[in-house]
Formats: C-alpha cells, sequence, structure tokens
C-alpha cells in the first residue's frame, strides 16, 4: 500500500504543499520554510516521498543533464525549465560575480531572476542534507506533460492553461476543490496546480512508476543523485 506522499512548490512567502493519500483524498498547505511545509504534512502520517520543485544538486561546471532532457520533454514551455547555475555562482557575493562565474563554469551567464532564487535553493539543499524523508526532484510541466502524453500548449499563467491542468489533474484522481484556507490566500493558482502535479509524480515515484530524466541519474560533487522524475 502506498503512503502519503507530498508535492511541494515555492511561492511568494513561503510554500504551498499538497498531500495525497492512499484514496487520493487531498489536503493543501502552507508553510514558510520547506522543512516546516514537511513537518505539517507528517503530522497527519508518514510520508513515502517528497517531491519538490527546485533543483536538487548543483552541477560543478556545464548544464544539468536534468534541465536539458526536461526542456525536451516539455516543449513549447522549455522556458519553465530552471537551467542550474554551479554552486559557486550561487554562492557569489553580487549578481555581477554570479554572472561571471556562471560564464566561465558553462558559457552562460545568469539572469537576476535566477539569482534570486538561491535562497530558495540553499534552503532546499541545507534541508535534504538533514532529513531522513525521501525527497525528489520533480518539475510540473514534465508531470504535465507526462499526464497529457504530449507537452502542453498554453501557459500555466493563461485561463486555457489553468484548466487544461485543473482538468488533467481531477482526470488523474486529483481534485482540488475549496478555498483551502492560509495556502489557498497566500499561494497563486498556478502555485496550486504545480504541487499538485508535483504531488502526483510523486506518487509515481512511491509506486515505481515514475521515470527519472537522466536515468540513471548523474552526481556531481555534492553527492546527490541528479535527476527530475515524472
Amino acid at each position: 500500500m502506498v503512503r502519503r506522499v507530498l508535492g511541494a512548490d515555492a511561492c511568494k512567502t513561503g510554500w504551498v504543499g499538497v498531500v495525497l493519500d492512499e484514496a487520493f483524498d487531498v489536503e493543501v498547505l502552507y508553510a514558510p520554510a520547506i522543512s516546516e511545509l514537511v513537518a505539517l504534512a507528517e503530522a497527519g502520517g508518514a510520508l513515502a516521498v517528497v517531491g519538490i520543485d527546485m533543483p536538487i544538486g548543483f552541477p560543478d561546471t556545464g548544464r544539468r543533464q536534468a534541465d536539458l532532457l526536461a526542456r525536451d520533454a516539455v516543449g513549447p514551455r522549455r522556458s519553465s525549465v530552471f537551467l542550474t547555475p554551479v554552486r559557486e555562482a550561487l554562492e557569489a557575493a553580487d549578481h555581477a560575480t554570479a554572472v561571471r562565474l556562471n560564464r566561465a563554469r558553462t558559457g552562460d551567464g545568469i539572469s537576476i531572476q535566477a539569482f534570486s532564487l538561491r535562497t530558495k535553493l540553499f534552503e532546499v539543499d541545507r534541508w535534504i542534507r538533514e532529513t531522513s524523508a525521501r525527497a525528489v526532484e520533480i518539475h510540473p510541466e514534465v508531470s504535465f506533460a507526462r499526464m497529457a502524453g504530449a507537452p502542453l500548449p498554453d501557459s500555466k499563467v493563461t485561463w486555457a492553461g489553468a484548466e487544461r491542468r485543473r482538468t488533467l489533474l481531477a482526470g488523474a484522481g486529483i481534485r482540488l476543490t475549496g478555498e483551502f484556507g492560509l495556502a489557498g490566500r497566500l499561494a497563486r493558482v498556478d502555485d496550486v496546480l504545480d504541487a499538485a502535479a508535483v504531488a502526483w509524480s510523486a506518487r509515481r515515484v512511491a509506486t515505481g512508476a515514475a521515470q527519472s530524466l537522466p536515468d540513471p541519474p548523474d552526481t556531481h560533487s555534492d553527492g546527490w543523485p541528479c535527476a527530475i522524475w515524472a
């Protein structure tokens, strides 16, 4: 029997999570920190898998195969896949230095948006070193493409895109209804949809049905198996 799983997605003020149990009952949670979100989810029962929409494992040089393969998998939504900077660039004191270091290691710079994500990137990086939970990286656009059998044509921030994703989730047994309390007030619609898609793939990981990009995962100097699961 598959136990509960959690899908986590970063939102503006913290993290939103979708918990699925054996019967596909849905619980939507919010917490300021990933550790707090997981603790809230675990209060309702043990978690078989924690899926996180955030890179796990930073490259030392070049691009992660996980990111490149995920971009191929989502087709027209390829810009939604974050190209993970090298760890040295993320640790830089300022954006200009990060651009220089990342360009030297990968051939490309790093956007201000990507550099600003480093707080949450390192939050996850610290948490996985401390937790006993099974944590895997999941990208929601890859999950939605897997659900649909093809990449989705419309952005998640459009009405058509949001409705298509909601329909796919409902078809997979994940029905998102209600206001969801604090999560519903602090997270955007697409944050909740993404967390639900991550939970869908986390369940597939728990049942052994998921595939990793790449297969097998890569490993960098930080030692983490580096792959996106769906």
